[in-house]
C-alpha cells in the first residue's frame, strides 16, 4: 500500500506545487511522471534492504533464481523512475515499466495466495493488488500519453 500512497500524496503535491505557480509542475504529464519515478524508487528500494526476503518469497515457485529475479526487477524499477525524469525517454520508460508491472503480476497473486507478508504487514488480496496494479498503469500509460 505504501507505493500507492506515495503515488497519491506526491501527485497531489506535485499537482498542486504546480497551481501555486512552480512552472516544472504546471502539466500533468510532469506531474505523473516525477510522482511515479519516486513510487519506483520507493519500490526499488526494498529489493535490497529488510524486505528482500519477503520479496524473493514472493516469486513464484516455477522461476528460477528468485533472489536474481528481484535484483533484476529492482535494477528495471531504477533505471525506469531515472527515464520517467527525462523527457527523452519517458515515454518509452513509462511503457517499459507498465509492461514490467504485468510481467511481475503473477508473484504478488502467488503471495495474496500463500498470505505472505511484507515487513510483518500482510500483502493485498488479489482483488486490491488488481485494482491498484489498475491504477498503476493507468497512471503510466497517462505519463505515456500526456504531452
Amino acid at each position: 500500500m505504501a507505493p500507492f500512497v506515495v503515488l497519491v500524496v506526491a501527485s497531489l503535491a506535485f499537482w498542486l506545487a504546480g497551481r501555486l505557480g512552480v512552472t516544472t509542475f504546471q502539466h500533468i504529464s510532469t506531474v505523473l511522471r516525477m510522482a511515479l519515478a519516486l513510487m519506483f524508487l520507493l519500490t526499488a528500494s526494498a529489493h535490497w534492504g529488510k524486505r528482500r526476503p519477503d520479496l524473493i518469497r514472493m516469486v513464484p515457485p516455477q522461476f528460477p533464481r528468485p533472489d536474481l529475479l528481484v535484483t533484476i526487477s529492482g535494477m528495471l524499477e531504477i533505471a525506469g523512475a531515472i527515464g520517467l525524469l527525462i523527457p527523452s525517454t519517458a515515454t518509452a520508460a513509462a511503457i517499459c515499466l507498465a509492461l514490467l508491472l504485468l510481467a511481475l503480476f503473477p508473484a504478488n497473486v502467488h503471495a495474496a495466495r500463500k498470505n505472505l507478508t511484507i515487513a510483518g504487514q500482510p500483502v493485498p488480496g488479489i482483488a486490491m493488488r488488481t485494482a491498484i496494479q489498475i491504477v498503476f498503469v493507468a497512471a503510466l500509460v497517462s505519463a505515456a500519453v500526456l504531452k
